[in-house]
């Protein structure tokens, strides 16, 4: 455990839910874990008992991607977890393939509603499309993915090549979105088994990602805004080039300054945990770090390529790779709207920032 983990406390310390089984950790509140095919080796899942309409059953909070062993692990969970009551709705804090991939799987099983965000839901409909020709819909691959990494630096054939051949990196876990949904925004509230869940909504991360707050719980679903061991990735993609997402996801913090200390935050990496405004703060002094960094190194032009191992001092496999290109650039493009930074596109067409 690092020295800013030790800050939080972990009420279930080491424990886990088992596969296909659940841990509960608030009344009518359960926690699962599905595994992922990614370095990044799973993600929770909240199953939160609920009434609608005089129909007992469950609301689920995210879903995990389009994998069968994934379904699987879902059928067991309705077994042994459900008391054999039905699925009532599905809520998608964000459009990402971990939380949204086996939305559609979900909503046709149980017919139940999917509710997450316009903004989310729109761009899940979009990329869930198959590439045609090599040409995504969108996502972080593909080959509108290997131009935007070039012109920022990454000239490595092979990683080039890798990002190209995922052209279907997010339809294959996400293949199909709900034709249908309810949309929720931010500050609504959403009466799950009798109580209030207020919706709060944060940028950067995701286009328009819900966090989920019972007060009278004082336990927040944070998705992928608040994790408690990994900085949430905040990155800058070809679907939009001259994005500044940064200071949005930062700002995008306030919203839980209201919230108690001693809430529990529930995210979807990691281990349950308290000390929101200690993770928060902790959050920050990472970014503020990040930039500096980036900062002493544009002495001299800098691509993003060049920046990744400054902040990435570890190996990466390509998946890893196009996140890192994107935060580099994300850190960036802060530095360089906030008028600190200045760039060019070089002659050999790679743009290139450096210290004004």
């Amino acid at each position: 455990m690092n020295p800013n983990e030790q800050k939080l406390s972990y009420p279930w310390g080491d424990e886990l839910p088992q596969p296909g089984s659940a841990v509960a950790v608030a009344d009518g509140l359960r926690w699962i874990r599905m595994p992922l095919p990614f370095a990044l080796d799973h993600i929770n899942l909240w199953l939160l008992r609920d009434q609608i309409d005089g129909r007992e059953g469950w609301t689920i909070v995210d879903c995990g991607v389009s994998r069968d062993e994934v379904k699987a692990l879902w059928e067991q969970v309705f077994d042994s977890v459900f008391d054999g009551l039905p699925v009532l709705r599905v809520i998608v804090t964000h459009m990402h393939p971990d939380h949204i991939g086996l939305a559609y799987w979900l909503c046709d099983k149980w017919q139940a509603p999917l509710w997450m965000t316009m903004t989310d839901y729109a761009v899940a409909r979009l990329w869930s499309r198959p590439a045609v020709g090599g040409v995504t819909a969108g996502g972080p691959n593909g080959q509108s993915a290997v131009d935007h990494f070039t012109r920022h630096g990454l000239n490595d054939p092979q990683a080039q090549e890798q990002i190209r051949q995922r052209s279907n990196y997010y339809p294959g876990l996400v293949p199909d979105v709900p034709a249908r949904f309810c949309r929720i925004m931010d500050g609504d509230r959403i009466s799950i088994g009798g109580r209030d869940w207020r919706v709060i909504v944060g940028y950067g991360h995701a286009p328009e990602h819900a966090s989920l707050y019972c007060d009278t719980l004082q336990v927040l679903i944070s998705g992928d805004m608040v994790l408690p061991r990994i900085s949430t990735n905040v990155s800058v993609f070809d679907y939009e080039p001259d994005g500044n997402p940064l200071p949005l996801y930062l700002n995008s913090l306030r919203a839980y300054d209201g919230l108690p200390e001693g809430a529990l935050v529930l995210p979807s990496h990691g281990r349950p945990f308290r000390g929101l405004h200690e993770r928060i703060a902790q959050q920050h002094g990472h970014h503020a770090e990040r930039l500096a960094e980036v900062m002493d190194a544009c002495g001299a032009p800098m691509s993003a390529a060049d920046i990744v191992p400054v902040m990435f001092k570890r190996k990466l496999d390509v998946h890893q790779l196009t996140f890192a290109m994107g935060e580099a650039l994300a850190h960036l493009h802060a530095l360089y709207f906030e008028g600190k930074l200045e760039r060019a596109t070089g002659a050999d067409g790679v743009i290139r920032f450096k210290r004004k």
